[in-house]
């Protein structure tokens, strides 16, 4: 029985691997999401954002982003120059181009070199109104942020982060099933998926321009109710099967 032991990661390697040399497929699925950003919904302002130089290069030409920082109002909270509060939600849609063989990635693999330290992961069922429900994966994290000198943490936040991926008409929060996924529709069916993943994250503890402690079970569920929201309305739910 010991050969069990190293054979199940060989044959796993060997398929992973069998991506970047599968033949290209002649169509292609968009993915169910809209990149389409709105101005503003359920209260929060969508301050859109562009994707930094070291993203764009990270993948292909074709691959398209859709950034914001979310704010909403915290109800009876005013700072010192009388503007009020806000929490904040930083929200990433990122599309993969057409070539699966440099398709986007798994989070955990570029949150390290945005300052994440990632302490835990796991599975969370989200329910919508519309009476659909999808996994998400949850990450808690510590974040360090850069100051203005070089090689300097201007603070460091605990961080609560979700994300999942959203193809023509699946969604999974597994890189592993995403890709087997892929490599069934290219070798079956001759379609190459577009897929989006879409990552929302939270700070909690001592927040700089927050008076009151944000405890993570109050960033937990306001993040929840944030990314449940959006997956209703981005999301064309009429192509998702599962």
């Amino acid at each position: 029985m010991k050969w069990n032991a190293w054979l199940l990661p060989l044959l796993l390697g060997s398929a992973l691997g069998a991506v970047y040399v599968l033949p290209k497929a002649g169509e292609t699925a968009n993915s169910a999401v809209k990149m389409q950003l709105p101005g503003s919904t359920g209260g929060w302002e969508f301050n859109k954002l562009t994707a930094s130089e070291k993203e764009i290069k990270t993948l292909e030409s074709d691959t398209e982003f859709a950034k914001a920082i979310c704010l909403r109002p915290r109800p009876g909270e005013v700072n010192l120059e009388g503007y009020r509060i806000p929490d904040r939600v930083d929200l990433s849609v990122v599309l993969s181009g057409h070539d699966l063989n440099s398709s986007i990635h798994r989070p955990e693999r570029c949150m390290p070199a945005q300052g994440h330290s990632i302490r835990a992961s796991g599975d969370v069922t989200l329910q919508l109104a519309n009476g659909r429900e999808f996994k998400a994966k949850r990450l808690s994290s510590v974040q360090s942020v850069p100051g203005s000198e070089k090689g300097t943490i201007a603070a460091r936040y605990n961080c609560v982060t979700y994300y999942f991926f959203v193809g023509h008409d699946r969604i999974t929060n597994d890189h592993l099933e995403r890709t087997l996924v892929d490599m069934k529709d290219r070798l079956m069916h001759g379609v190459d998926q577009r897929w989006a993943y879409v990552s929302v994250s939270m700070w909690f503890g001592k927040v700089h321009w927050i008076d009151k402690e944000v405890t993570e079970a109050e960033a937990d569920e306001k993040l929840r109710k944030f990314l449940t929201g959006f997956a209703e309305d981005q999301i064309r739910w009429e192509q998702i099967k599962n």
